[in-house]
């Protein structure tokens, strides 16, 4: 058993004695300490917005740990993927790990991604569902099939004229346009957005680095928002800070400051729009793109690196990622590198 699991069974044993933690269903099948049922719940939100935080519903089984938690998809049937860098001590180098609706550790793969796992997304296509990762270590944004089996891989577009090399890239999230087309965020390169076909062959730059308007620094994620009738692009403009909203030519629509510090990506569901932010918090906005709730936060605590015990119940230290379940809960993974993924599920009003 590696050190950082240690680690967090021993905190969460001792939060269960305290009463902090939430029930977690399936623990018991995976090997893990089962938590007590009289637990007192963590409530995040006020108002029509409160949410119940479960800390550590998806935990990997023995012999691997995680690493940073970096990248969340969940599949038509409802199976939730968790991309990871893979934690010291692991026997196991898979950097995906695949879950039950129900939370449920189901199986792993791709010790290729290991040190790399980043952006992580789902799509359904003619031929099948398919996942889409961005791998920073080897910096490819890679197509596989749910098993993982790779379909294609693409590395720096040395044709679009802006690298001087394939070191100056490093692909860190991924969206998909209505024609099949995708965008890919050079978030850790030299922040260009990129458009590649279907087939993973580069088309042109979509959008260029900088701090105007228009134009990003580290378009860390990016995905299409659905709740406009003219189809836009958001893009989570992180050293910016803000998110900016483009149509579907690269041309800038809207951009937004309130409620954002670092965004990492977003999610849309009913009109909210979902977005984890590397500052400490998730915050919801609504169809105006104005913060909603923000749960969570934990600014300006900064606990990455530090033992979990030290980990505040109720308090993110670096959300990475976050999506709407089919259910209607919130998954949210963290930046740790002991890594940490909450369910976020809403309380009746």
């Amino acid at each position: 058993m590696s050190e950082s699991n240690t680690n967090r069974r021993t905190f969460t044993r001792a939060a269960l004695a305290a009463g902090v933690l939430p029930v977690v269903p399936g623990l018991q099948d995976s090997g893990k300490e089962p938590r007590s049922s009289d637990a007192r719940p963590i409530i995040l939100g006020e108002g029509s917005n409160r949410w119940r935080c479960e800390h550590d519903w998806l935990l990997p089984p023995d012999g691997i740990a995680f690493g940073d938690t970096h990248g969340l998809a969940q599949d038509a049937a409802g199976r939730i993927y968790v991309a990871h860098t893979v934690g010291q001590g692991s026997a196991r180098r898979h950097a995906v790990c695949v879950f039950g609706s129900d939370g449920r550790f189901i199986e792993a793969w791709g010790p290729e991604f290991a040190g790399g796992a980043h952006g992580l997304d789902h799509r359904i296509e003619a031929d099948g569902e398919r996942l889409y990762h961005c791998d920073t270590r080897r910096r490819q944004v890679v197509k596989t099939g749910l098993d993982g089996s790779v379909i294609w891989s693409a590395g720096c577009p040395m044709q679009s004229g802006v690298y001087e090399n394939e070191n100056q890239w490093c692909p860190t999230n991924v969206a998909f346009l209505p024609d099949g087309d995708l965008l890919v965020g050079d978030g850790y390169g030299r922040s260009f957005v990129h458009r590649y076909d279907s087939d993973g062959n580069w088309k042109s730059i979509f959008l260029r680095p900088g701090q105007e308007d228009g134009q990003v620094a580290c378009p860390h994620g990016l995905w299409l928002d659905p709740r406009s009738a003219d189809p836009r692009v958001a893009v989570a403009d992180r050293s910016n800070r803000r998110i900016q909203f483009f149509d579907l030519d690269g041309r800038l629509v809207s951009g937004h400051r309130e409620g954002v510090r670092r965004p990492c990506d977003m999610d849309f569901r009913d009109g909210v729009m979902l977005v984890p932010d590397l500052e400490s918090v998730v915050t919801l906005h609504d169809e105006k793109n104005a913060p909603i709730v923000m749960l969570g936060d934990g600014h300006p605590t900064n606990l990455r690196g530090r033992p979990r015990d030290e980990f505040q119940p109720g308090r993110f230290v670096h959300p990475h990622d976050a999506i709407f379940l089919k259910d209607g809960s919130i998954l949210v993974a963290e930046w740790v590198p002991i890594g940490r993924v909450t369910r976020l599920v809403k309380e009746d009003a």
